[in-house]
């Protein structure tokens, strides 16, 4: 019996002429552990959401998906989550409330199951998981991987049939990837659930994966898995090496009467920081140094949480440190990426959110807004809401949202998220055309194919520490961790014919902001 099928299925977001999908066929076979590939905004999403009737898109569907035999249009809240989970790219698009166990049991609730059931079903998937350790923990307070397994462990608990899984690893660390790979594989194999994952990194999957589909142009195509290896990992061209991973030369220091040593050349500086997010919690960031020049390009990489995302919002001077001393000297013209690119999108138009600044800034207008149009492939549909676009979409318009200020201080927590490779070059491309016209920026990433594309130098996060600093290509060649996990190209010399076809207006979209 096929878990999951897709009959001719074409379908089309409400006002916007092309079609996301278009005579979409697929069959994935019970008890297949399958990937499902393709360019950023081609659909991906909107496939694997029609499967489930509750988070479905908003538009008009024609053919028949089935789960497991039925048409799942005909499927109740009970009969679907027991058929089909779904678990989202971004796992705080699900969590709903503020401790792990509550979270696990939230679906179980709405479901109707009893008391003791419940109980069972949380302590067994907690179990098999192995999250007793941080059961009772706050979610606010969970790595990123750790809310990666614990949005898993909220849709296992329902004991679905099938798994879809959106991007799952896109914001993990390596280590954190590879076991978070391994709880689906032994989902898959010891439990016997269909298991099927939408992603643009197919590689690290290839050992557990038994089959593979392409969605392009709308229309799905069956893959050999040895296809979906890429070529050798030639990051940038060999006369950009130089360029990129030149390291910035040491700041000069001048005597200031008033404030004693006055670095000239620092844009950014933590000296002994301390933080923590309540005075009960344990310490994110503790004696963190940091001094980051101007016209640098600093990568920080790190395990998830360790401390970036923390870092990052200290030096913003959206966080203030209980010890120690942040120094900005940009803080008057910064742009802030938040992982959550919503965060930065709050208008009600593509267009919109792009000349939202426009007359405040005084630096762009509606010449450079018609340009970005183009580079993300959204010329077409610029009256559609962002909410509705990809996750990668939304992704590279609230960069681009960022970048058409020109601040002189940019600080990026995981750009290159939930992209394809056309649109990381792409990205990397504007990030080292913002630095060549003079900014400054500070990235966490653990996409180290980007470091070497785009960072002068690179600092390693540990136990909320920065505890070596290298230039980015030295950091890269020493490192046994972060040098076997450059997973393809990103040239920041890409022109604009390599993304080609990474974002158009036929995308995966949400019918909510939750989604």
């Amino acid at each position: 019996m096929s878990a999951l099928s897709f009959d001719h299925v074409s379908f089309s977001y409400a006002g916007v002429g092309a079609p996301a999908l278009l005579d979409a066929c697929l069959d994935v076979p019970e008890g297949a552990f399958a990937l499902l590939v393709g360019a950023t905004g081609s659909g991906k999403s909107t496939l694997l959401r029609l499967a489930k009737p509750e988070i479905a898109p908003v538009g008009e569907l024609s053919g028949v998906v089935r789960s497991f035999g039925e048409d799942v249009r005909g499927l109740d809240a009970v009969s679907s989550a027991r058929a089909v989970g779904y678990v989202f790219q971004s796992p705080d698009a699900q969590m709903v409330f503020d401790t792990v166990w509550h979270e696990m049991a939230f679906g179980l609730e709405n479901l109707g199951v009893s008391e003791a059931e419940m109980r069972r079903r949380v302590a067994e998937t907690a179990t098999f998981l192995g999250m007793g350790p941080w059961f009772r923990d706050p979610v606010a307070e969970l790595s990123g991987g750790r809310r990666q397994v614990l949005a898993l462990a909220s849709v296992l608990a329902m004991r679905p049939r099938a798994l879809l899984l959106d991007e799952p690893t896109s914001m993990l660390d390596p280590i954190a990837e590879q076991a978070f790979l391994a709880l689906l594989f032994r989902a898959n194999r010891e439990l016997g659930m269909t298991v099927v994952v939408a992603t643009h990194t197919p590689e690290p999957m290839l050992d557990y994966a038994t089959c593979a589909f392409a969605l392009e142009d709308g229309r799905v195509r069956e893959m050999a898995l040895g296809n979906l290896r890429w070529p050798g990992d030639s990051l940038v061209p060999e006369d950009r090496n130089e360029a990129a991973q030149a390291p910035i030369p040491a700041p000069r220091r001048q005597r200031s009467s008033s404030k004693g040593e006055k670095d000239v050349r620092t844009a950014l500086s933590l000296d002994d920081v301390w933080f923590r997010y309540d005075r009960d919690a344990g310490w994110v960031l503790h004696g963190c140094d940091l001094v980051v020049a101007s016209g640098e390009v600093r990568a920080l990489l790190g395990a998830n949480g360790c401390g970036k995302s923390t870092l990052l919002q200290v030096a913003a001077g959206v966080l203030r440190p209980q010890r120690g001393r942040a120094g900005n000297s940009r803080a008057g013209d910064q742009a802030l990426l938040p992982q959550d690119p919503r965060a930065v999108l709050a208008c009600e138009t593509v267009r919109g959110e792009l000349m939202e600044w426009s007359a405040s800034s005084g630096r762009y207008g509606s010449a450079e807004v018609d340009a970005a149009l183009e580079r993300l492939h959204l010329a077409d549909c610029p009256d559609r809401h962002p909410y509705d676009l990809s996750g990668g979409q939304q992704q590279l318009l609230a960069l681009e949202k960022l970048l058409l200020v020109r601040p002189l201080l940019l600080l990026l927590d995981e750009p290159t998220k939930g992209l394809d490779r056309p649109s990381r070059e792409a990205v990397a491309a504007r990030v080292r055309a913002a630095a060549d016209a003079g900014a400054t920026v500070l990235l966490a990433t653990h996409d180290a194919a980007f470091v070497s594309a785009v960072a002068n130098t690179a600092s390693l996060v540990f136990d909320g520490e920065v505890t070596v600093t290298e230039p980015a290509g030295d950091f890269l060649r020493s490192s046994w961790l972060y040098s076997n996990s450059r997973n393809g190209s990103c040239s920041a010399s890409s022109s604009s014919s390599s993304s080609s076809s990474s974002s158009t207006c036929s995308c995966s979209s949400s019918s909510s902001p939750q989604a």
